[in-house]
């Protein structure tokens, strides 16, 4: 006789669901385990064994083997233990099989008997809901995350027995506490505490209203770092929607789940694979893990060369493509985009108060380590000046987060009921503009040589520009000011050479 368990197992951020099978058959007691296990899984013969001893309950006396199905899918992590145990205890006739067809199994054993919490319950929660589970068991120090899924009944336990008591209908497990009604706490940094600089300021109202990228440029101690981790508190607050992927890609990632949206600042050291993702098995990275939140890349020069091309299509798309030979990943990665570098490697160029010692080869190695595409997918160039110190001393106080983050989310409202999730051709953004701001775009066009990205990015700075101010219409204000945001587009012509005949 064939009895079989589900579990589940993740492939990147993807939950794909796992059937054990355990079949009784002749020969000496044994346990052959089967169905692409790695390590971890194969382990886990050791780990229920001594689980279901220490809980009062006896293996069969069979030759025992255990499929994980699909077979060509290979299993990884200690999740499948819960499943397996349950399995051979259905087998041995302990535990009674009638609600293992509906019921997803999640968790580590410990030797003792105990559930341990296991990665990403959040989505194989989700997973087993979509396959037509209707009831989930997961350990107790995961319930939290499983409180997250709505429409399946998801219990709580702590320990093998508790399981088996349950399933023989002699014990009830606690159900998971819904986060329905749970509020989220914005506690971030005070962009009222940013003295100074008001371009840079505006510039980062207009990427939280529209989610520009940004691309600050400025001496060290301008604030570039300082207002990127004010970027995250005037942001709106994430929808149902958002604050469940979020909190999936949390789950996956092993990290704490809130649904806030995250702010992500990575080590300029950071591999490619830490930043776009990799690894075997598949992990997200860094653009993945502040979906729907910031990713701040301060030192973006300092980078590897790798890393920052690795971003461009990232940018464009918004997912993250990784292929193996056995499997393609598909991750998530829509972050907000906010990078800051020094105009030189000594960080004073341009600095009137301090001498820069740059030669111009050597600035201009350091600024082409950021290539040209990659900068063109900015859609906001901001030049910090230094801020002087008499500034601080007026005691001016610039606006609250608070007083921003209400503009922002009232701009993000107009560009929803207008339907910004799809974006019209150049040519039709070109046509609905008034006469006076083409002419401005078309002139802005030719003297700077934005290319067509360009063009594109400045009309949609100019279009968040427009709802920020509530107006209907685009105007050449509107397009002037966000022209005046494509800084590092105005690259100086080589002169031309005359050959004479």
């Amino acid at each position: 006789m064939v009895l079989r368990t589900h579990a589940s197992c993740l492939v990147g951020l993807t939950a794909r669901s796992v059937e054990v099978e355990v079949h009784l058959g002749k020969g000496l007691p044994a346990v052959d385990l089967v169905g692409l296990p790695e390590a971890a899984v194969r382990e886990s013969r050791v780990r229920v064994r001594a689980a279901i001893t220490e809980a009062g309950f006896a293996l069969p006396l069979k030759h025992v083997v255990l499929n994980l199905a699909p077979a060509d899918l290979p299993k990884r992590g200690a999740s499948f233990d819960l499943a397996i145990a349950i399995a051979l205890l259905a087998a041995a006739g302990v535990c009674p099989p009638n609600l293992l067809e509906e019921t997803l199994l999640l968790g580590e054993l410990s030797l003792s008997g105990e559930l341990r919490p296991v990665r990403g319950v959040l989505p194989l929660l989700a997973e087993a809901r979509r396959n037509g589970r209707t009831t989930a068991i997961v350990p107790e120090a995961s319930a939290h995350e499983a409180s997250w899924v709505t429409s399946l009944d998801v219990r709580v336990a702590r320990t093998l027995s508790e399981v088996v008591a349950f399933l023989s209908g002699m014990h009830e497990l606690p159900r998971a506490r819904a986060v329905e009604s749970e509020e989220i706490s914005v506690d971030q940094p005070e962009l009222a505490d940013v003295h100074g600089q008001g371009v840079a300021r505006r510039a980062l109202e207009i990427a939280a209203a529209g989610a520009h990228p940004i691309l600050l440029v400025g001496p060290p101690g301008a604030g570039k770092t300082m207002l990127a981790r004010r970027l995250p508190g005037i942001l709106p607050p994430p929808t149902r929607e958002e604050r469940v992927e979020i909190a999936s890609i949390a789950s996956a990632a092993g990290l704490p789940v809130t649904g806030q949206r995250p702010f992500r600042a990575p080590h300029h050291t950071a591999s490619t694979v830490a930043i776009v993702g990799g690894g075997d098995p598949v992990r997200p990275g860094e653009v993945t893990l502040a979906h729907h939140g910031v990713l701040f890349l301060d030192e973006l020069p300092e980078l590897a060369r790798a890393s920052i091309e690795a971003l461009r299509t990232t940018m464009e798309s918004g997912v993250v493509a990784i292929a193996r030979v056995n499997e393609r990943v598909v991750m998530p990665a829509r972050p907000l985009l906010i990078a800051a570098m020094n105009p030189c490697p000594c960080g004073y160029a341009g600095d009137s108060s301090r001498e820069c010692l740059c030669p111009p080869s050597r600035i201009e190695s350091y600024r082409a380590r950021v290539s040209g595409p990659i900068v063109d997918r900015f859609d906001l160039h901001v030049v910090l000046p230094k801020v002087p110190i008499k500034s601080l001393s007026r005691g001016t106080v610039g606006e609250s987060s608070r007083d921003v983050r209400a503009r922002v989310i009232v701009a993000r409202q107009r560009a929803i009921a207008r339907g910004s999730s799809s974006r019209p051709a150049l040519d039709r953004e070109l046509a609905g503009l008034c006469p006076e701001a083409r002419t401005l775009i078309e002139r802005a066009g030719e003297q700077l040589g934005l290319s067509m990205r360009g063009l594109s990015k400045a009309l949609g700075v100019a279009r968040t520009i427009a709802d920020l101010e509530g107006r209907d219409a685009v105007s050449a204000v509107h397009v002037a000011e966000a022209l005046g945001y494509r800084l590092l587009d105005r690259r100086p012509r080589a002169p031309r050479t005359e050959v004479s005949a």
